[in-house]
């Protein structure tokens, strides 16, 4: 771990010799390299451009938890406004959504960097994301964008260990993909489904359940939530039944085996 931390500080020292951009979400993983960065550019008088992505994929919520971290940083904060859903390959939910998703985000991170005078790009792909289905890693790539944290092989937990250690209040920051991640592949993805979804999990949130993912097939809901408290979720059915049906959800299911990040990303709906 030592290991790995000072090649990230060091990796970060470089970059930042120059003005540099992030795409800042406000999640554990790029607050962390945030946090770092504006350490390291201090020490060179250089800036560092928190760009936050407004997108209809994401939920508001999601922009205003960035710009609080952000300040916690210092960092100059910006937020650039995006509908993905204008290119077909994402409103379609083709099975390479992400790649598509990820290339129309950073193209227009990259504009807004050139505006600024700036070469330089960070992510916050993390070393477990390689291992997982993420096709917008090679967006990501074919973009020239650096990632620190996979290059340095720091795992979610040791990032969220070390954003514990300095005090970061995204330390805690459960997982926030984005909302297309609740439909099966070749199902459109439309503004409607979206804010139900939105709607509905911020309700679960407030009942309890945080790592919470409503996975919409057509008209069946089904719900996830850690295994652990899959009763909490039996007893709270009635309020959660009510409440989802309230927002046009048919029929309401529990998943048994509870929650999993990328649960749609079966292998067998990816690769038919």
């Amino acid at each position: 771990m030592a290991d790995k931390r000072q090649h990230l500080t060091a990796h970060l020292n470089d970059l930042t010799k120059r003005d540099t951009c992030i795409a800042f979400s406000g999640g554990v993983d790029s607050s962390l390299l945030l946090k770092l960065m504006t350490l390291s550019a201090k020490n060179h008088g250089t800036n560092v451009y928190a760009v936050t992505f407004d997108t209809v994929l994401h939920p508001k919520s999601d922009a205003q938890s960035a710009k609080r971290v952000a300040m916690e940083t210092g960092a100059e904060h910006y937020i650039l406004t995006i509908d993905e859903l204008e290119r077909s390959e994402i409103r379609n939910n083709d099975k390479r959504r992400c790649y598509y998703c990820k290339k129309t985000l950073f193209e227009k991170l990259i504009a807004f960097a050139a505006n600024h005078g700036v070469d330089t790009i960070i992510e916050g792909t993390n070393y477990d994301d390689l291992s997982q289905y993420r096709p917008g890693i090679q967006a990501v790539r074919e973009l020239n964008i650096h990632s620190p944290l996979a290059e340095a092989k720091l795992t979610k937990e040791e990032i969220r260990s070390w954003a514990r250690e300095i005090g970061l209040s995204a330390a805690e920051r459960p997982a926030t993909p984005c909302m297309a991640t609740r439909l099966p592949y070749g199902t459109t993805v439309d503004l409607d489904i979206l804010k139900k979804i939105e709607l509905g999990e911020a309700f679960l949130r407030e009942l309890g359940f945080i790592n919470v993912r409503l996975r919409v097939h057509s008209d069946i809901v089904r719900l996830e939530v850690n295994q652990e408290i899959l009763s909490d979720a039996i007893l709270k059915k009635d309020e959660i039944i009510q409440k989802l049906k309230d927002l046009g959800f048919r029929y309401i299911t529990l998943d048994l085996e509870g929650f999993r990040s990328g649960s749609m990303d079966d292998i067998n709906e990816v690769f038919d």
